[in-house]
C-alpha cells in the first residue's frame, strides 16, 4: 500500500498545474502598431519597430501582415483544448517610396464566425464531358486500333 501511495505522490508531484501559454507571432502587437504614424512613418521605421513581417505580398503597394497569437491549454476537465488568449493582426500598406498609407489592426473581437453549410452534394455521373469521351475514345482505340472486338456476336 505504501509503495502504491509513494508511486502516485511521484506521479502527480511531475505533473504541473501552471498553465501552459504559447505564444506565436509579434509580442505586444498592440502597442507596437500604436506607435505607427500614418505619412510619416517608413519601411525601416516600421522593421525596426515591429521586425520583418509575418507575411509580405506586394501588388501597386508592398503589404506587410503582421499576426500575433496566443493560446492556453484550459484546465483538466476540458482535457486539453485550448482557449484563444489573444488574436491580433495588423494590416500595413506601404507605398514604393516606403511610406506607411494605411494601417488596419484587427483583434480577437473582430472575428466572424464562420458557419459551414452542412448539406452533401450528390454527384451526378451521368452527364460525361467533352474530356471524358474524348478520353474514351482513344481508350477504345488503343485496346482495339482495328475495331475487330465491337463487331463481334
Amino acid at each position: 500500500m505504501k509503495k502504491i501511495l509513494i508511486l502516485t505522490l511521484l506521479l502527480l508531484s511531475s505533473c504541473s498545474l501552471n498553465k501552459v501559454v504559447q505564444h506565436h507571432g509579434i509580442h505586444n502587437l498592440e502597442k507596437k502598431q500604436a506607435e505607427l504614424k500614418i505619412n510619416y512613418t517608413n519601411k525601416n521605421d516600421i522593421i525596426d519597430l515591429i521586425g520583418p513581417p509575418s507575411t509580405k505580398s506586394t501588388f501597386d503597394n508592398d503589404i506587410f501582415i503582421y499576426i500575433e497569437r496566443k493560446t492556453s491549454s484550459s484546465r483538466i476537465t476540458k482535457l486539453g483544448q485550448k482557449k484563444l488568449i489573444i488574436n491580433n493582426v495588423l494590416i500595413l500598406e506601404v507605398d514604393n517610396t516606403g511610406i506607411l498609407l494605411s494601417k488596419k489592426f484587427y483583434d480577437k473581437n473582430d472575428m466572424q464566425e464562420i458557419n459551414f453549410d452542412e448539406d452533401i452534394t450528390g454527384i451526378n455521373y451521368s452527364k460525361r464531358s467533352f474530356i471524358f469521351n474524348v478520353l474514351s475514345s482513344v481508350r477504345q482505340k488503343i485496346d482495339d486500333p482495328l475495331g475487330k472486338k465491337r463487331t463481334k456476336n
